[in-house]
């Protein structure tokens, strides 16, 4: 029963991370942005940061649930 609990939060968490990794790379696109004001593109900057963040929380936990649902 552990490993398709493993399994299904690798795949919760491949998808929380994908979904991270298009944000952040969004926020990005927003910060690099010289027709946004000063003060959207700190806020899209500070967001990417967040962003990367819970992309590799949640690219970490998929392997980490990867491994345990091979075992």
């Amino acid at each position: 029963m552990d490993k398709i609990q493993n399994a299904a939060n690798y795949v919760s968490d491949s998808v929380k991370g994908a979904t991270n990794t298009a944000s952040k790379e969004a926020n990005k696109e927003v910060a690099k942005d010289n027709n946004a004001s000063v003060g959207t593109r700190a806020s899209a900057a500070k967001d990417a940061v967040g962003d990367k963040v819970d992309e590799k929380k949640y690219n970490t936990s998929a392997d980490v649930n990867k491994e345990a649902a091979k075992h």
